[in-house]
């Protein structure tokens, strides 16, 4: 467990949520362009390093765990609203967010955000696996809290409430990595199954990058050409990663 990995997400985290509380008018395709990048880059991440990582610890039983945190990322979007890849799926009825259920949707967005800090706290026989991953969730986290302050700031919640939601919002994930990695020096059980809860969130951080990739910030969910380029500079990052072994 490195402590400088945890402080760089958490300052990636709080400086996304900045951006709109100190912007008013942020251009509409930043958000969408740097969910491509970050997601693409999240996505190479977890197929270089992850994936290989969870099949090497549990063999073929890998597919289930991968399986079942796909679609608990499904179960969990309906409670966020789809923040975590950049899209709310609110309804029409909810015209400018007056209407949003704001704790559902936090509840599910910090469910997501612990469930990112858990591989964080994980060891990995792969040395270049934990700077690499730090390297995708510190990325992520930028467009994932700018948009969640967004929306915030469309539901009418006061300045003292941004900044409460966005600090608080910026520490589950480090303090997640801290409770995976103290816990699982501590007890056995823990150890053996951390690597389990790993396989479900590469399920779902496959989920959410392939989602933005076909989804977010697009209208028929078509693949512009600079939303491409985005995608290829993160899948190339991705590759640059390599260097870490």
């Amino acid at each position: 467990m490195n402590l400088t990995y945890l402080i760089l997400i958490l300052a990636a985290t709080i400086g996304g949520g900045m951006i709109p509380m100190l912007f008013k008018r942020v251009h509409p395709n930043l958000p969408i362009y740097l969910l491509a990048f970050t997601g693409a880059f999240l996505f190479g991440i977890t197929i270089m390093h992850l994936l290989p990582e969870v099949y090497h610890e549990l063999g073929h039983s890998a597919g289930i765990y991968i399986v079942l945190g796909f679609f608990l990322q499904v179960f969990l979007q309906q409670l966020s609203h789809g923040m975590e890849h950049g899209h709310t799926h609110l309804p029409a009825a909810a015209g400018n967010h007056h209407h949003v259920a704001v704790l559902p949707l936090l509840v599910g967005l910090s469910i997501h955000a612990f469930m990112e800090g858990i591989p964080l706290g994980f060891h990995y026989e792969d040395q270049s696996a934990l700077p690499s991953l730090m390297l995708g969730v510190m990325a992520h986290k930028v467009p994932e809290a700018l948009t969640l302050i967004t929306v915030m700031i469309h539901a009418h919640q006061s300045k003292t409430q941004l900044w409460r939601i966005l600090i608080i919002f910026s520490l589950i994930t480090p303090l997640s990595a801290i409770l995976a990695a103290q816990l699982g020096r501590e007890f056995e059980v823990v150890t053996h199954s951390l690597v389990y809860l790993v396989a479900l969130v590469v399920g779902a951080f496959l989920h959410i990058s392939t989602t933005i990739f076909y989804e977010s910030g697009t209208k028929h969910h078509e693949l512009s050409r600079k939303k491409v380029l985005a995608i290829a500079a993160g899948i190339a990052l991705a590759f640059v990663t390599l260097i870490f072994e």
